[in-house]
């Protein structure tokens, strides 16, 4: 009986292991997110005529963007930074560089 139990939950948890991973959906950037942004953050990311950076790594939501990418804090809204990398505008969390939302 207790040989039938671990073998089903062995089963199970290697089942369920590819749920708990990350993937990059794009080589470049992963866009997708469950953060809802105020709309004036995004507005305001948006209309800024910043340069791109370019930078050969991969941009994920989730993880931090390297000290050599500049941060620009987003007026009214100082828990947002954004940047624009390879021609994407991206919003971060300023105090620890996290991506939070890639904007496309």
């Amino acid at each position: 009986m207790h040989k039938t139990v671990l073998a089903v939950s062995a089963v199970f948890m290697a089942l369920s292991a590819p749920a708990f991973s990350q993937a990059v959906v794009d080589p470049g950037v992963t866009s997708s997110t469950t953060v809802e942004l105020p709309g004036e953050v995004r507005t305001y990311v948006l209309e800024r005529p910043i340069p791109s950076v370019a930078y050969e790594g991969a941009i994920v939501v989730g993880q931090p963007l390297p000290d050599t990418i500049q941060l620009h804090l987003v007026d009214g809204h100082p828990e947002y930074a954004y940047t624009v990398v390879n021609q994407r505008r991206v919003i971060v969390n300023p105090q620890n560089r996290t991506v939070i939302q890639v904007l496309e």
